[in-house]
């Protein structure tokens, strides 16, 4: 047997195909090379968030506190490179380190005190904007000091040379090759279902075409920038875990049923625990990239970036109730939501309006979810 595409797919692909045409005759700005490159710097920075939302929702739980929580752990970075004079990688790997610390004790609240996984991230949520507040004290921090950049700041700003960016797509499509002939031979030696020769190589072959035109049209401007190399750093090593390794299989198996996942010997507070740490990791990761491209730590900084990590999981076919979701899913709900966030501010929409189109995205992919789900 092979897998279909199922409605959801379609949908997601022609949304954002309809999206993008509205926004490039709307907007003919909206396709020009400088533009391109700016939406995949903000694209790499939600998706990467939206990422670690997937390895949270995969068993069932959420967390609402990453807006407030890359803040936080952005802001310590910044404090610590340009008012306490340490070495940008020393204050990055201590914001790290933090997120890691923190979230490994939300993910203690939520399995071992059975506090429900909304009110502890609701709480981080209020807590650390507040800490954040704390540490910059209500000022805007530049991530330089005295005018001169550094590792920080260079972080959103820096791009690939052309050349070196197009025997990168060569590798990523290299990757694909090898990781789909080893799923397929795992699958044949398991005796399960595998997919047909012709859509695995049309997936291949349309994945390769997607990151030839992806370099092609980044080196139009600058070259790649380095935000979508951390991406897809993150987004791989999230891929491995979730469909190459036990701790994978383990969150999709407390997601559909937490009680017999137990009874089958899933650890299932370590690995719920596991998960929450990497949440942790990735929310800094995000909050450094987020921070070097505004160029400060202000008071508003990731501000309702949670219902865009949210809302990339609900409309790439992550059900919130657990144990179904995937990197390319969440990769397309980013792309949707990143697309729509650019050409709203290219066509100079008000903040409200934003807002709005937002929350009405997000109920729209929630509804369509619950609709297919009962179809």
């Amino acid at each position: 047997m092979s897998r279909s595409f199922s409605l959801r797919d379609y949908s997601i692909v022609l949304a954002l195909v309809g999206i993008c045409l509205f926004f490039g005759v709307a907007e003919p700005k909206f396709l020009d090379p400088r533009n391109l490159s700016l939406l995949l710097t903000e694209l790499s920075i939600s998706a990467t968030l939206a990422m670690g939302m997937l390895l949270v929702i995969l068993p069932g739980h959420i967390d609402l506190s990453v807006g407030s929580g890359l803040a936080l752990l952005s802001g310590i970075a910044t404090v610590l490179t340009t008012k306490a004079g340490l070495p940008s990688p020393v204050s990055l790997t201590v914001g790290l380190l933090v997120g890691a610390l923190v979230w490994w004790v939300k993910g203690l609240l939520i399995v071992r005190e059975r506090i429900p996984a909304f009110i502890v991230t609701l709480a981080g949520l209020l807590v650390f904007r507040g800490l954040f507040w704390l540490v910059i004290q209500n000022q805007t921090v530049p991530v330089v000091a005295g005018g001169q950049s550094n590792l920080y700041s260079q972080i959103s700003t820096s791009y690939l040379p052309p050349s070196l960016g197009l025997m990168l797509a060569a590798g990523a499509v290299a990757i694909m090759v090898g990781l789909t002939w080893k799923s397929r031979a795992a699958q044949r030696i398991h005796g399960l279902p595998v997919e047909d020769r012709e859509t695995t190589f049309l997936k291949v072959f349309v994945f390769a075409q997607a990151i030839l035109l992806f370099v092609l049209a980044t080196n139009e401007f600058r070259g790649i920038p380095l935000p979508a190399l951390i991406f897809a750093a993150v987004a791989l090593a999230v891929h491995v875990l979730t469909k190459h390794l036990p701790m994978g299989r383990y969150l999709y198996a407390i997601g559909g049923n937490a009680e017999a996942a137990q009874v089958s010997g899933v650890p299932v507070q370590r690995v719920v625990i596991a998960a929450y740490s990497m949440m942790g990791v990735i929310v800094a990761i995000t909050g450094f990239m987020l921070t070097s491209y505004t160029g400060n730590s202000t008071t508003d900084l990731g501000e309702w970036m949670e219902l865009d990590a949210v809302a990339a999981c609900v409309i790439g076919g992550v059900s919130l109730r657990g144990g179904r979701g995937s990197v390319v899913g969440v990769f397309a709900g980013a792309l949707i939501m990143a697309v729509l966030l650019n050409g709203m501010t290219l066509m100079s929409v008000s903040p409200e309006h934003k807002l709005i189109v937002r929350g009405a995205v997000l109920l729209l992919a929630v509804w369509m979810d619950v609709r297919l789900n009962r179809a």
